[in-house]
């Protein structure tokens, strides 16, 4: 194989749901995690930090390297998630945030990109949320990784064209999707499009998919059997196994092509315990290999934009076969381990959040219009202020927000306000959706 012509790239998806009590701000004990205090602790313990220092072992079990995984990988962590690590192992969090300057270094773009902020499924928002939510993810980034974002995660891989045409407004250039979310692609010079059968698109090449508003922007659909190998087939039990089989994606076509795969990334230590072995292994394996040459998502694209065009499903995800059903309706999909059980609560749990929210807007606008030049504007910017929570970026905000200066008491009522905002954003996290039952911890935390 000629390297400069094969590629490959694994995508971890790094996220939990906030987990905070809404009162206190902080996460109380969770016992279902015993024995450690929380469930964001036990999986930092058994794949966040381990991936920052992931073993490489010899055939006799001796260490002959240890590795900081997130350097060679293409990955996206949830904001909130990045918060709590920043204060609860910051160690991990630097470590986390120094492996994408290594990327940097080694493929001349880091590894990491966005996401949006409460892993909110974007088809089911509205236009004014779905805005907040990629601006509060992409300032979130950039504050963190101190550049700005090139591509970006969406929740559950649920997308529609409107959620595209955003992404393209705050100028992103590529998302990455499943294969069953490609619906037709056309071969460069063709005239027809190709229909496609669920879950056959080609994912060795990006894909242009072009906008009604005549801009485009760039997908990528992730190798969907090798994923799955990966989440749930035990792929994980052996680094060279993995590698190997990301390579053998890979034909003697002469084209250029790139072998790629995501998946939630605490299957490399949570769900596969001492994944993150593997996943060291398998990228070291990668990098020494002399027929393919590793590589993250924005690197590829810089040396390979899209030929191929590609057509989208709109409301479509990774993880429900009837589009976004799984987060407004009992569609059948669902965790599994209880048969007989039905999840009819999922819809009146999305009418009444919709409810909430939108009796909510008249009286966030009405009465934060004494104050604010412009309402939504301002609570766009106020992820500044949960980022940075000092007097000087209160300050800050206050400077570029309001019409004039704010009494303490006017004060105190425009951050109740936005405070309520806040919340109205966090309780769309798609978790609240995901499971079996409207009494487990997710769905009693929205």
């Amino acid at each position: 194989m000629d390297p400069k012509k094969k590629y490959c790239c694994i995508h971890g998806h790094f996220y939990q749901p906030p987990r905070e009590n809404a009162w206190l701000e902080t996460i109380e004990v969770q016992d279902s995690a015993a024995p450690y205090h929380d469930w964001n602790e036990r999986i930092n313990f058994e794949c966040y930090a381990p991936n920052a220092k992931a073993r490489i072992l010899d055939d006799e079990g001796y260490i002959i390297g240890i590795e900081n995984n997130y350097a060679d990988i293409s990955f996206n962590f949830g904001p909130t998630l990045l918060s709590w690590m920043e204060k609860a192992d910051p160690a991990t969090y630097e470590a986390i945030i120094a492996a994408d300057k290594i990327g940097q270094e080694r493929y001349g773009h880091g590894g990491a990109i966005a996401q949006v902020y409460s892993h909110l499924i974007m088809p089911l928002a509205n236009e004014r949320d779905k805005r907040t939510q990629v601006a509060w993810g992409l300032r979130d980034f950039e504050r963190r990784f101190g550049r700005p974002a090139t591509g970006i995660w969406l929740a559950e891989t649920a997308v529609d064209t409107d959620t595209l045409e955003i992404l393209v407004d705050f100028g992103l250039a590529y998302t990455i999707l499943a294969p069953r979310q490609a619906k037709a692609v056309k071969a460069p010079g063709a005239k027809e499009w190709t229909e496609l059968a669920p879950g056959t698109v080609d994912p060795r090449r990006p894909y242009l998919c072009r906008l009604p508003s005549g801009r485009s922007i760039s997908l990528f659909f992730y190798d969907g059997h090798v994923s799955q190998a990966v989440a749930f087939e035990g792929l994980l039990n052996d680094g060279r196994l993995l590698a190997d089989r990301l390579v053998g994606t890979l034909d003697e076509s002469g084209e250029v092509q790139l072998g790629h795969i995501a998946t939630d990334g605490e299957s490399y230590g949570h769900h596969h315990p001492k994944g993150e072995m593997a996943l060291a292994g398998c990228l070291r394996h990668l990098r020494e290999h002399e027929g393919v040459t590793l590589t993250n998502y924005a690197a590829f694209l810089e040396e390979h934009p899209p030929k191929w065009e590609a057509r989208i499903y709109d409301n479509s995800s990774w993880s429900c076969v009837h589009g976004v059903e799984r987060w407004r309706s009992d569609c059948g999909c669902n965790s599994g381990g209880h048969m007989g059980w039905n999840q009819a609560w999922r819809g009146p749990l999305r009418a009444a959040l919709d409810w909430l929210r939108d009796e909510l807007v008249p009286i966030f606008t009405e009465r934060t219009a004494p104050f604010l030049v412009d309402p939504w504007k301002g609570r766009d910017a106020y992820i500044d202020v949960i980022l940075d929570r000092s007097g000087d970026a209160l300050a800050t905000f206050l400077d570029h927000q309001v019409k004039n200066p704010l009494s303490d008491d006017e004060c105190t009522t425009l951050l109740r306000l936005l405070e309520m905002q806040r919340h109205a954003v966090l309780m769309y996290t798609s978790c609240g959706w995901f499971f079996d039952e409207i009494s487990g911890l997710e769905t009693n935390q929205i």
